[in-house]
């Protein structure tokens, strides 16, 4: 039996579901992302990552600046808007139809950068500031909803437990979600332009990351289209004993269950590879056609 696909994601003049899954590119607008090859504090090193992305097959633009874990130098919310928004604006300018997210857990930086026309804020830290689902309703930006079990920014889990184990963190993390959506829908945000994000890896051990990738159709039920972000994480990682540069094939698999499953949104560093993974998952599930079918085929004519 095929999973049912979520609830459609309405960004700009684009729809995505089931059959036509999004690939977010990230760009970190760092020098010390936690992998190397997505350190792009360079502006001119930025813009051809952007390029490159679309070219293979991003739908939206992840943009960043400021790493997500405890390691690395301190970024206050000036420099965050002086990396992000000039930058935002410069995307805009070159990429007009482009799907623009803004990887931020301030409310000051949403507002700095509504003028570059930001269609998405992924909230990465579920709410810390109470303002920003309201910010991102009032500018017109979807939201993204995350779990990072209470959690604050950049904070690595320590002895984090959700009882009862095993499954007591898929629990938390769907009344988290619920509960972030309803919010989300309290400060504007359409429900069409909210998204759920099971945030693997933050607040969580490897096991919980797995339990929670498990369940993936379990978050899918709730009504809201589903982010994914899978790559090259530490659960990835320690299940296969892998450095950060060779977690890209754990990091598609996990991408393949999960489509399966019936998340819609991938945030992904390898935009072309996790683009073929998620167009192949839908073909399979009988959600989009094969491209070209001539196998067996009578010529026609």
């Amino acid at each position: 039996m095929v999973p049912r696909g979520a609830t459609p994601l309405r960004l700009r003049d684009k729809v995505f579901d089931a059959a036509h899954p999004a690939v977010m590119a990230i760009v970190n607008r760092t020098p010390d992302s936690f992998w190397a090859g997505n350190r792009h504090a360079d502006l001119e090193d930025a813009m051809k990552a952007v390029d490159q992305a679309i070219a293979d097959g991003a739908d939206i633009v992840d943009v960043g600046g400021v790493r997500a874990g405890q390691e690395g130098e301190s970024v206050d919310v000036q420099q965050e808007i002086e990396r992000v928004v000039p930058f935002l604006h410069a995307v805009r300018e070159r990429h007009p139809g482009a799907v623009l997210s803004l990887d931020t857990w301030r409310s000051d930086v949403a507002r700095a950068a509504a003028a570059a026309g930001v269609d998405l804020v992924n909230d990465t830290w579920a709410g810390h500031d109470t303002e920003l689902a309201r910010v991102a309703g009032e500018i017109g930006a979807g939201y993204v909803i995350s779990h990072t079990g209470g959690l604050p920014p950049r904070t690595d889990p320590v002895a984090v437990s959700y009882p009862p184990e095993p499954l007591g963190v898929v629990d938390d993390v769907l009344q988290a979600l619920r509960d972030g959506a309803e919010r989300a829908l309290a400060a504007g945000v359409p429900a069409d332009r909210i998204l759920v994000d099971p945030t693997l890896d933050f607040g969580k051990t490897t096991r919980h990351s797995l339990a929670v990738l498990r369940h993936t159709g379990a978050v899918v039920a709730l009504g809201f289209p589903v982010l994914q972000a899978i790559s090259r994480k530490d659960f990835v990682g320690e299940s296969l004993d892998l450095a950060t540069d060779d977690r890209l094939e754990g990091s598609l698999a996990a991408t393949a269950v999960s489509a399966w499953l019936g998340a819609t949104v991938f945030r992904a560093h390898d935009v072309r590879a996790t683009r073929r993974v998620l167009d192949m998952v839908a073909v399979i599930r009988g959600d989009a056609e094969p491209r070209v079918n001539l196998r067996g085929v009578p010529p026609t004519g």
